[in-house]
C-alpha cells in the first residue's frame, strides 16, 4: 500500500512519517521552544534513510561498522530523536516529551554521547558537515588497513542553507572530493529559506555547479523531498558511485504539509499555534490530541528493519573469522589506536637548546610506527610543527595514508579531526600557528563539548615568533583556552617534557580532547634535577621544578618561561635570596588533583608572582602576581620582542627584589 502525500511511502513508512511530523510540531510546542518546520519537511528522507539505505541495529547503536548518520541541520533535532523512538532505540516517548528540558534525551541540539544514533554534537551550522568528512576519511583508512570484510560502512549526511553557506563546509566539501571519499554521501536540504527570508536574500552561487567543481558526484533530485522511491534511487546511485563522495540536492519546502507555514520564514526557529498543529494533524489523519503516538510503531518499524541487525551479527562472524586481523581490528578500535610496546625516543642532552615543537617531530618519529591508530596533518604547515610521518600521504592512491595535507583550512581540519576522534579506531593530531587557533575554535569547542579525543597540536606559542609580527604573536590565546571546559591545553616546558607529554598522549587507551601548545624557539633543555621532577610530576599539570624548604618566593610558569625562571632563581640564590620554582603546564590537570597536592605545589603562603608570554588574566588564581603580556607584540626579532615585552629573568628578578624590599 502506497501513501498520498508521501509518495512511494509504504503503510508503515507512512505512519512514521506522519508521526514524525506531530512529533516536530508537539515537542517544541509543548518546550516553547524548538524549530519544526525541517523537521515536517524531512520526515520522509528521514523515514528512507533509516528504513532502505542505512546500515545499522537499534539493539547495539555503537557496533562498529554501522553506517553513520550526521545531522550537520542540527536545528532539527525532533527528526533525528522521533526516528531513534521509531527505529526501537532507546529513546522513549518520555524522552520526546521531555525536548530541551533538563538533563533529558532529547536536548536542543544532538550532543554526541546524550541520545542513541548521534554520533557528533551538530548545531553551530556547518560543522557536523565537516565532521562527517572525518568520520569517512576515518572509515577509509581502517578500510585500507584491514579489509572491506571487516570495515565496510558509509557515512550519510543530512545538511541545510546554512550548513553550506558556512565557509567550513566550502573547505570540507573541497578536501572530500580531493581525498575523493566515495563512501560519504549529503543530502542538501535546497528549502530556500533561513532565518532573515529567502536565501535570494544573501546567496545566489549554484550550489551544485561549486560541488561538482569540488570533485563531487552532484545528483539533482528537483521537487522529490515526499518521494520515498526517488531519494532511495538517489541514495543507492550514491552507493554505486566508486570515486567521488555525493551531494543529492533535494527540493523541500519547510512547514510541509501545513499550507499556512509553508515555504515561510517563520517554519524554521519557532513553534507553531495551535490552530495550525490541529490542522496538519487533521491533514495527517491523526488525533488532534498531543503527541498522538500508537505503541505499536517502534517494535513493527524495529522488526522492519531486522535484516540490518543480520548485517550486525554477519559483520561480528567475519571478525571472528578473520583470527589475528580481526583481534588486531578490535584491539584498535578499544583503545583508539594506541601506542604499544617498550620503544622509546632518543632523550635530549641537558644543557643543549631545543624547540619544543621539534621535540614532537622526534616523539612522532619514534612512536608513529607502533601508533596504529595515529594519523598526523597540518594546515599547510607540516615542517614548522613537526607532525610529519613516515610513509604515504591521505590520498586517493594511497587510502591507507596517514600523513594528511589538510592545506590553508584551519577552520574544517580541526573538524575533520573532531569527526575521526568520534568515528574510533584513529587518534588524530592536527597542527598550525597558535595564533590561528581562533580560525579552529568553533571545533574545538565541539570537540571539549563532545570529549572527541583529538590532539590540535599548536605551534610559535608566543611573541617569540617574532618577525611576523603582532598578526601573528599569540597574546590572549592560551588563556581564551583554558577556559574551555573539558578541554586539556598543555604547554610543556622543555623538550624532554614536549616527548614526556606526547608519549602519555599516544599510550592513554582513552584520550581527552588536547591542545599541546609548543615553541617555535629553542629553550633550554632542563638537568637532572628538573628532568626528574618533570617525570614526576608532568602527568599531574604541575608540579614543583626545584623545591627550597626555606622559599622566600615562588616562581611559576608554564612552557618556555619556566627556563626562565630557573634562570631568574640561579640569579636570586646567588644573591642569598631562596626561591622555588613551579611548573604549570596543564590547568585543567592540576585542577583535578586532590587539594591536598595542589596545596603542597602553590605553597601560598610563600610570595609567588608568574612569568607567561601571553595574558595576564586568570593567573591570580595561583599567584600574588603576574608578569606577562597584555598588549599586542610587535615585528622584530624573537629574542628582541620577549626582551622587550619583558619576559625576561632580570623582570622577574626586580619583581621579587621590590616585593621582598616592600616586606621588609
Amino acid at each position: 500500500m502506497t501513501d498520498d502525500l508521501y509518495a512511494g511511502a509504504t503503510d508503515l513508512e507512512g505512519r512514521a512519517i506522519r508521526e514524525i511530523v506531530a512529533l516536530a510540531l508537539d515537542a517544541p510546542a509543548r518546550a516553547q521552544s524548538g524549530h519544526s518546520g525541517t523537521a515536517m519537511a524531512l520526515a520522509p528522507l528521514g523515514v528512507t534513510l533509516f528504513s532502505r539505505l542505512l546500515r545499522h541495529d537499534p539493539a547495539d547503536p555503537t557496533w562498529p561498522d554501522r553506517d553513520r548518520f550526521v545531522l550537520s541541520a542540527g536545528h532539527a533535532s525532533m527528526l533525528q530523536y522521533s526516528l531513534a523512538y521509531l527505529f526501537g532505540y532507546d529513546v522513549t516517548s518520555q524522552d520526546l516529551e521531555a525536548f530541551r528540558q533538563p538533563h533529558s534525551k532529547t536536548p536542543g541540539h544532538p550532543e554526541r554521547g546524550v541520545t542513541p544514533t548521534v554520533e557528533v554534537t551538530t548545531g553551530p551550522l556547518g560543522q557536523g558537515l565537516a565532521n562527517a568528512v572525518g568520520l569517512a576519511l576515518a572509515e577509509r583508512i581502517l578500510r585500507a588497513d584491514y579489509g572491506e570484510d571487516l570495515v565496510g560502512h558509509r557515512t550519510w549526511v543530512i545538511a541545510g542553507d546554512g550548513c553550506l553557506e558556512e565557509g567550513i563546509s566550502h573547505e570540507a566539501a573541497s578536501l572530500a572530493g580531493v581525498w575523493g571519499l566515495d563512501r560519504l554521501t549529503v543530502f542538501y536540504d535546497d528549502n530556500h529559506i533561513t532565518i532573515d527570508g529567502p536565501t535570494e536574500l544573501a546567496r545566489a552561487d549554484d550550489t551544485p555547479a561549486r560541488f561538482r567543481a569540488y570533485g563531487w558526484n552532484v545528483i539533482e533530485l528537483g521537487e522529490s523531498a515526499n518521494n520515498l522511491e526517488a531519494l532511495e534511487h538517489a541514495g543507492r546511485a550514491a552507493m554505486d558511485e566508486r570515486e567521488r563522495p555525493t551531494l543529492v540536492v533535494v527540493r523541500s519546502h519547510i512547514g510541509f504539509p501545513s499550507p499556512e507555514m509553508q515555504d515561510r520564514r517563520e517554519a524554521h526557529g519557532a513553534p507553531f499555534s495551535p490552530t495550525v498543529i490541529s490542522d496538519v494533524k487533521a491533514r495527517l489523519g491523526l488525533d488532534d490530541v498531543p503527541f498522538p503516538l500508537d505503541p505499536t510503531l517502534p517494535g513493527l518499524l524495529r522488526e522492519s528493519v531486522a535484516a540490518k541487525s543480520r548485517e550486525h551479527r554477519a559483520w561480528e562472524a567475519a571478525v571472528a573469522a578473520a583470527g589475528e586481523r580481526g583481534a588486531r581490528l578490535r584491539a584498535q578500535l578499544a583503545s583508539a589506536g594506541a601506542l604499544t610496546g617498550d620503544a622509546a625516543a632518543p632523550p635530549y642532552a641537558a644543557g643543549s637548546r631545543v624547540a619544543t615543537r621539534k621535540a614532537l617531530q622526534r616523539a612522532l618519529d619514534s612512536w608513529a610506527p607502533a601508533t596504529p591508530g595515529l594519523t598526523a596533518g597540518s594546515a599547510d604547515l607540516t615542517e614548522n610543527t613537526g607532525v610529519r610521518l613516515p610513509g604515504p600521504r591521505q590520498s586517493r592512491e594511497d587510502p591507507a595514508g596517514r600523513q594528511i595535507h589538510y592545506g590553508v583550512r584551519e577552520f574544517a581540519m580541526a573538524a575533520i579531526l573532531v569527526g575521526q576522534a568520534s568515528h574510533g579506531g584513529v587518534r588524530p593530531f592536527g597542527s598550525t600557528f597558535f595564533v590561528f587557533s581562533d580560525y579552529a575554535r568553533p571545533a574545538l569547542r565541539l570537540a571539549a563539548l563532545s570529549e572527541a579525543p583529538a590532539t590540535f597540536v599548536f605551534t610559535h606559542d608566543s611573541v617569540a615568533v617574532g618577525e611576523d609580527g603582532p598578526t601573528h604573536q599569540p597574546v590572549e590565546h592560551l588563556m581564551s583556552l583554558r577556559a574551555m571546559p573539558n578541554l586539556h591545553v598543555v604547554r610543556p616546558g622543555d623538550a624532554n617534557e614536549t616527548l614526556r607529554v606526547v608519549e602519555a598522549l599516544l599510550r592513554d587507551p582513552s584520550p581527552r580532547p588536547t591542545a599541546l601548545v609548543l615553541s617555535r624557539q629553542d629553550v633550554p633543555v632542563w638537568g637532572p634535577e628538573e628532568a626528574a621532577a618533570s617525570a614526576a610530576g608532568v602527568a599531574h599539570g604541575g608540579y614543583v621544578v626545584r623545591e627550597r624548604d626555606d622559599a622566600r618566593f615562588s616562581l611559576m610558569a608554564t612552557g618556555s618561561e619556566v627556563a626562565t625562571c630557573l634562570e631568574a632563581a640561579d640569579a636570586l640564590e646567588a644573591e642569598g635570596i631562596a626561591v622555588r620554582v613551579v611548573a604549570l603546564p596543564c590547568w585543567t590537570c592540576f585542577a583535578a588533583q586532590p587539594a591536598s597536592y595542589q596545596a603542597s605545589v602553590l605553597r601560598r603562603d610563600v610570595p609567588s608572582v608568574s612569568l607567561e608570554a601571553g595574558a595576564t588574566l586568570g593567573w591570580h588564581r595561583y599567584v600574588d602576581d603576574a608578569i606577562g603580556i597584555d598588549r599586542f607584540g610587535l615585528s622584530a626579532p624573537g629574542s628582541y620582542a620577549m626582551t622587550h615585552l619583558a619576559m625576561t629573568a632580570d623582570t622577574v628578578v626586580d619583581h621579587v627584589r621590590t616585593r621582598l624590599e616592600l616586606q621588609a
